[in-house]
């Protein structure tokens, strides 16, 4: 039996971006405040503190995506709940796990997905425009993806010379992923070749090194899950003002077709 309309629940799939009220959508704020339910991880909800007031909140923890959807679902049967996702939910975030428990258990619940920030566009907000034209993201996390597969997606975005952003560069757990994609990128490209390491991008501690792919190892050691690579491709750059280095500039094609 179908519940009055008054009485159905409505579910929404929120990106908080970097986790700054300053890089939150319009949507995104508007959303969360006419939620019933908030339901997150603690690192994300806590971004949220000023906006939580007065809200029954359902925390999670990493790893939980799983049940976590499953909460959401059943609650927004009834209520209207907002289910927080960090960076863009449908770019490595809830959305995606969310509409497949849906299809999987053949609910009929309004749902709307509401885009944020991802991690690649904060980066490389920080760094120029490293990323002008085409490029490709992978995440070096072998959790859901086995490693052969991530080396085979890496070997072949490589070998097109586009830039490569990184999610999940390194961590604890598996420190030797990032180094090995170093090694697949110095196949294809040249060791002059334009970083970006953006660590904490619009968040406490933020840190931004610009370096070069021959010289990353010896910015390797800092670099773990809070930094999102940008890898730039063969036509990127070091962009410099005066003799200061400033970020990377990958052209987009305008200085072949202009004069400027």
């Amino acid at each position: 039996m179908q519940l009055p309309a008054e009485e159905r629940g409505t579910l929404a799939i929120v990106g908080i971006g970097p986790g700054s009220p300053d890089q939150m959508t319009t949507r995104a704020l508007k959303v969360i405040a006419g939620a019933e339910i908030v339901i997150g991880n603690d690192t994300y909800l806590d971004q949220l503190k000023p906006f939580l007031a007065g809200k029954n909140i359902v925390r999670s923890s990493m790893g939980k995506e799983v049940e976590r959807a499953k909460t959401a679902i059943r609650m927004a049967q009834t209520r209207k709940v907002a289910i927080i996702s960090g960076g863009d939910a449908g770019v490595y975030g809830m959305a995606g796990i969310v509409l497949e428990v849906l299809e999987h258990e053949k609910n009929v619940i309004p749902v709307e997905i509401v885009p944020g920030v991802t991690a690649a566009n904060a980066a490389a907000s920080k760094v120029g425009s490293p990323l002008s034209g085409d490029f490709a993201v992978i995440s070096l996390s072998d959790l859901l993806t086995p490693l052969d597969v991530i080396e085979k997606r890496l070997d072949a975005v490589f070998s097109v010379g586009i830039p490569v952003v990184l999610y999940n560069p390194r961590s604890r757990g598996r420190p030797h992923n990032f180094l090995a994609a170093i090694t697949i990128a110095r196949k294809y490209l040249d060791e002059k070749t334009p970083i970006g390491l953006v660590k904490n991008a619009f968040r406490e501690g933020e840190k931004i090194t610009i370096t070069t792919l021959g010289e990353i190892e010896q910015w390797s050691d800092g670099v773990d899950m809070h930094t999102t690579v940008i890898i730039g491709g063969l036509e990127s750059r070091i962009w410099r003002m005066g003799k200061d280095v400033k970020g990377i500039i990958t052209p987009r094609g305008y200085h072949r077709k202009y004069i400027y």
